[in-house]
């Protein structure tokens, strides 16, 4: 096991190996000290890749954007995201459109480095839903609502053993009291006194891409739905498939149902991962 970064407010002074070697000791005789699982290299293999998926998901919106705040400055503007990048690809290629040839040439640059990325991110996605449908683990937990193969191999590659935790609310919140919990981020932030409780925003702690995923969604949304997605699905049909989830929305913002929703999956992953069953519409 190793410890999480909570040793900082031991280290009486200074900062050598000495003094951290002591606060280290001083941190793990701590009844309430919280610690981390090894894990394997088969599961950090799987962190990798990804994060490099990742990666290069985020390098491509880099691309797209710059090339959208080129062509801008011409008078050519386009939506955001890759759907919109064949308005500039004819835009670049239209020999009626009033560009430089410099303009054009670096255009081409751009379209090819975004081509590259994208077969790439599409094999790594390929990859990752092949994996979902022959690994038990993640066949599993694509059985869940809003729950595709890449937020499946998030939670694979990062998430601890999920037996170790006493409830799915453990899992989806702090797991203060637990030995080996790792935060989700996804419980009010607290600044409570005097026997008043007061709830803040998200407290955004914690695993930053089981979060997000859960929140915002997988990148390739024509394979994996989302929590948004499941909430303009709920708004379209009017509440009939999800009356819990259409009664937030009606009251709450779409954001913090989504957060909501997100905390919920949460639980479920927990739950049909620790029973070895597949998700069942209640």
């Amino acid at each position: 096991m190793t410890l999480e970064p909570y040793v900082k407010p031991f280290v009486k002074r200074q900062k050598n190996d000495r003094a951290d070697a002591e606060a280290v000791a001083e941190a793990a005789l701590r009844p309430t000290m919280r610690f981390v699982a090894v894990k394997s290299a088969e599961t950090q293999g799987r962190a990798v890749a990804f994060r490099t998926h990742q990666c290069l998901v985020r390098q491509r919106t880099q691309l797209i954007n710059a090339l959208r705040g080129h062509l801008a400055k011409f008078g050519l503007v386009a939506p955001k995201g890759p759907a919109s990048l064949k308005i500039l690809e004819n835009a670049l290629e239209d020999q009626a459109t009033d560009l430089p040839s410099p303009v054009r040439e670096m255009g081409a640059i751009y379209l090819d480095q975004i081509a590259r990325l994208t077969e790439v991110i599409e094999r790594l996605a390929d990859e990752l839903e092949a994996a979902s449908k022959t690994d038990v683990q993640l066949r599993r937990l694509c059985t869940i609502p809003g729950i595709g193969p890449v937020t499946a191999g998030a939670v694979s590659a990062f998430a601890p053993d999920l037996e170790t935790f006493d409830s799915g609310r453990n899992f989806a919140a702090s797991c203060r009291r637990h030995a080996f919990g790792v935060t989700l981020g996804l419980v009010p932030r607290q600044r409570s006194t005097g026997g008043k409780t007061r709830l803040g925003s998200v407290s955004k702690m914690g695993q930053t891409d089981i979060r997000r995923l859960l929140i915002v969604g997988a990148s390739r949304q024509r394979r994996a739905f989302n929590t948004t997605s499941v909430i303009r699905w709920v708004v379209r049909k009017g509440g009939r498939s999800n009356r819990w989830l259409a009664a937030l929305v009606a009251r709450k913002p779409r954001m913090v149902a989504a957060v909501a929703l997100a905390n919920k999956m949460a639980r479920m992953i927990w739950a049909v991962t620790t029973k070895q069953e597949n998700y069942r519409m209640a």
